[in-house]
């Protein structure tokens, strides 16, 4: 009889992780993607709040260093040598085919900071810097994975004061590496000026320094995403059924005690 309980347990968690499904979740892993005949995880995040928000799912592959026309390129086209397998509990009316780019980030006139979101509305008084997560990368950085930039909100430089060193959590990334990333949004007040997101360090820019700008013939990596919603699949009847059936076993199991416990 001591099994009625733990078969109870059993169902009633398969039940709530079901029912839950990715409802509450930030990031998470709903399946793979081959390309050049290797599988690349699929990690989707339902808290993104980058340009749309709405959902956004990346691919976990960094595109070797290559000029920004040449990542871009990559990127809006690698749909079509991609073979989607989403994990069962998962569904999504995505074309995989189509739809890929380069993360976006916010364009406007260069302003460098580091003070992060004091009020916490998501709205900073500058575009480039430190602690900056209204860009996709920058939300994926900082909020999701919980890494801290280089300085602090202070303006404390972190990497300094930790012996040079700063360590990236990646999550459930594999291939996410500690360099530049070109994102997908040209720099409108500069022709031919691109913004990128530097992982390890955390810097937002659309140049290199403040005095040497990064021109789109520099060798950044590639990320491709692809919005969209990703859904858990309903829970089968043949689940609820599971659960039902074990809940009444022991409610079952309750009744003979109390009966027991009465006759004596």
């Amino acid at each position: 009889m001591k099994k009625i309980p733990q078969l109870l347990c059993f169902g009633a968690a398969l039940c709530l992780f079901i029912g839950m499904g990715i409802a509450n979740a930030g990031l998470v892993t709903i399946g793979t993607a081959t390309y050049g005949g290797s599988d690349y995880k699929l990690i989707y995040d339902n808290d993104d709040n980058g340009h749309g928000g709405g959902g956004l799912v990346w691919l976990d592959y960094s595109h070797p260093g290559a000029y920004w026309g040449t990542q871009n390129t990559w990127a809006t086209t690698i749909g079509s040598q991609l073979t989607v397998t989403l994990f069962p509990g998962y569904t999504s009316a995505i074309d995989w085919t189509t739809g890929w780019r380069l993360p976006e980030t916010v364009d406007a006139t260069d302003v460098y900071g580091y003070e992060g979101d004091p009020d916490n509305d998501g709205i900073y008084t500058y575009t480039s810097g430190y602690n900056l997560a209204n860009s996709e990368m920058g939300q994926l950085f900082y909020t999701e994975l919980g890494n801290q930039g280089r300085y602090d909100t202070d303006g404390t430089d972190l990497w300094a004061a930790n012996g040079n060193s700063l360590t990236m959590d990646t999550g459930d990334f594999e291939h996410l590496v500690e360099s530049t990333y070109w994102s997908g949004t040209e720099y409108a007040a500069v022709s031919g000026y691109v913004w990128w997101f530097r992982m390890g360090s955390g810097n937002n820019n659309d140049h290199a320094g403040q005095q040497d700008r990064s021109r789109t013939s520099h060798n950044y990596y590639g990320l491709a995403v692809h919005p969209g919603q990703v859904s858990a699949v309903p829970i089968p009847g043949a689940v609820w059924l599971l659960g039902s059936g074990l809940l009444g076993l022991a409610a079952a199991r309750r009744r003979r005690k109390n009966s027991r416990g009465v006759n004596t």
